[in-house]
C-alpha cells in the first residue's frame, strides 16, 4: 500500500511539472498520466524507482536553480526525474545481479536426497 501512495505522489508530482512546462490543458493530462502511472508501478512494488526519481527531480531542480536562476527549475526538476529513473532501474539491476544469493536447481536437491525419480 506504501508503494502505491508513493508512486502517486512522486508521479503525479512529475507529471505536474511536465504540465507546468507544456502549459494549458496538458498539466491535466499530465498529472492524470503520472498518478496513473504511479499506481501501476506501485502495484508492482518499484519502490528503488521512486525513490531514484525523487533523489533525480530534487537535485535536478536545485541544479538548474544554481546554473540558470528559478525559471527554469521545472526543466531542470523534470529531466532530473527522467534520469533518476534511468540510474535508479540501473542500480537496482546490479543490486539484484550482485548481491542476490546463488540459486541450486532443484534436481541437484532431490539426487542428494535419492528422491528423484530419474531414470533408474
Amino acid at each position: 500500500m506504501i508503494d502505491v501512495v508513493l508512486g502517486v505522489a512522486v508521479m503525479g508530482t512529475v507529471g505536474v511539472l511536465i504540465g507546468i512546462l507544456l502549459g494549458g490543458s496538458f498539466l491535466y493530462f499530465a498529472t492524470g498520466l503520472g498518478v496513473i502511472l504511479g499506481t501501476g508501478i506501485g502495484l508492482i512494488g518499484g519502490r528503488r524507482f521512486f525513490l531514484g526519481i525523487f533523489v533525480g527531480t530534487f537535485f535536478g531542480g536545485a541544479l538548474a536553480w544554481a546554473v540558470s536562476g528559478p525559471e527554469n527549475i521545472t526543466v531542470g526538476a523534470g529531466s532530473g526525474a527522467a534520469m533518476g529513473g534511468f540510474l535508479g532501474i540501473w542500480i537496482s539491476m546490479l543490486i539484484d545481479v550482485f548481491w542476490r544469493k546463488p540459486v541450486q536447481a532443484t534436481a541437484d536437491h532431490e539426487a542428494e536426497a535419492g528422491t528423484g525419480s530419474g531414470g533408474g
